[in-house]
């Protein structure tokens, strides 16, 4: 059984899961729903949501969503 976030209205393609939304889903929405936080990168079928459109961006029956953390850190091998 696949994950089901609101109104079961559409089918989309959450990292590589399908998973069923409501027909008046955001990028918002769905990150709220999801109780992700932090530095999140969105792409919405191959393109990169920019975060000032988290709010605003629909997400439509079969849309392909990709949603990473940023994750910072690590060593540099130079030595400055």
């Amino acid at each position: 059984m696949e994950p089901c976030l609101g109104n079961l209205d559409m089918l989309v393609i959450i990292n590589g899961i399908e998973t069923t939304v409501a027909d008046t889903a955001t990028i918002a929405n769905l990150i709220k729903q999801l109780e992700l936080t932090g530095r999140i990168a969105v792409e919405l079928n191959k393109q990169i949501v920019p975060r000032s459109e988290f709010d605003s961006r629909l997400i439509k029956d079969g849309d392909v969503i990709e949603i990473v953390h940023a994750i910072g850190g690590g060593q540099s091998t130079y030595n400055w």
